[in-house]
């Protein structure tokens, strides 16, 4: 029996959320919750808000113990890329690359 939950098109690259995801990967979610809460990242918030909704569906949609489950599963994929414009100096332009992620965390109950 497992639980998911996905946050899907969050405005942070995926290479900062996947820093923080190492972190927290086969914790208990009490330790991963104290992990999140003391991690100066930005991904932080995103993956706390994520990870009780996650800890949320485990109770009610599935009936297991919030008190035996860890983070079996967790990983990010990158979703569509904004592309903006910045002006530079003498009419050019660059390019800014606004990318998008979509986190997935699964957790299940240990035997």
């Amino acid at each position: 029996m497992e639980a998911r939950a996905y946050l899907k098109y969050a405005r942070i690259s995926p290479r900062k959320v996947e820093i923080v995801l190492n972190l927290i990967r086969n914790k208990p979610t009490d330790m991963a919750m104290a992990i999140l809460k003391h991690t100066p990242k930005a991904a932080c918030e995103l993956l706390e808000k994520l990870l009780k909704s996650a800890i949320a569906n485990a109770e009610n949609n599935h009936s297991m113990d919030p008190q035996n489950l860890y983070v079996a599963e967790c990983f990010v994929t990158p979703g569509p890329t904004l592309k903006r414009i910045r002006p530079r100096a003498q009419g050019r332009a660059n390019r800014v690359l606004k990318r998008t992620s979509h986190i997935t965390l699964v957790l299940k109950e240990k035997e």
